[in-house]
């Protein structure tokens, strides 16, 4: 006969283990993020705000992978296509399947925002961002992005009122140091994300956008449907 205290131990094994495997990401569920952008300036001033709301999921709704609310000061010097902004988010980021613990982040960023046009009709924004991260339970963070957004004009030349167009764009994610604290570290490489959409300016200052993300990290590769909303106050 198997002892009381064997028998245990595989019942108490076989339970972590069925836990550990019921919250392992599942890479070809589509998940899905609906956000909303803004962005304002002060009369006509070199100053205004910008910010965004993003509920992401790890399905189409009620499993939670990220709450973010972000919003930044901005500042574009005079006769200038440059437009800096200084900003913080709070970030509660939940864990993959039934399980509904989450962690929170407060997080400051410095951006540089340059739009470049290419031709008649390719409009190009380049946008560095650079993090001050401070993520519960983890030390002091820091994290560098580059993104690289396409938008294409598809009826029209111009990105203005009944315009439907293509959006690309393509992030890089580096992490500024690998250790987090408490023995964990973290490579340099912390993701990528790749971005295909079709958009609708509704009129000159609101749009909307449809589209697949394809994020990838060290550990696993996820598709996410975005809707978006973009709109000058």
């Amino acid at each position: 006969m198997i002892k009381k205290g064997i028998l245990t131990s595989i019942i108490v094994l076989s339970f972590l283990s069925s836990k550990t495997i019921n919250a392992q990401l599942d890479e070809n569920k589509l998940g899905a993020w609906y956000m909303t952008f803004y962005n304002t300036t002060f009369n006509d001033s070199s100053w205004g705000l910008q910010g965004d709301v993003q509920f992401r999921n790890w399905n189409f709704g009620g499993d939670l992978e990220q709450l973010l609310i972000r919003s930044g000061v901005t500042y574009k010097p005079k006769e200038s296509k440059l437009k800096l902004t200084l900003g913080y988010g709070h970030i509660t980021t939940g864990t993959f399947g039934p399980n509904k613990s989450t962690t929170t982040e407060s997080r400051i960023y410095q951006e540089a925002l340059y739009p470049v046009k290419f031709g008649k009709r390719f409009y190009t924004n380049h946008r560095f961002r650079y993090e001050q991260r401070f993520v519960e339970n983890q030390d002091f963070r820091t994290r560098y992005r580059y993104n690289l957004f396409l938008n294409i004009p598809l009826n029209k030349l111009t990105l203005d009122k009944k315009t439907l167009y293509l959006a690309l764009y393509n992030e890089l994610f580096i992490n500024g140091q690998r250790d987090i604290g408490n023995g964990k570290t973290v490579e340099f490489f912390d993701r990528n994300r790749c971005y295909a959409a079709i958009g609708y300016h509704i009129k000159k200052d609101l749009k909307i956008q449809l589209g697949i993300m394809r994020q990838l990290t060290n550990n696993w590769g996820k598709n996410q449907l975005q809707l978006s909303i973009h709109q000058k106050l």
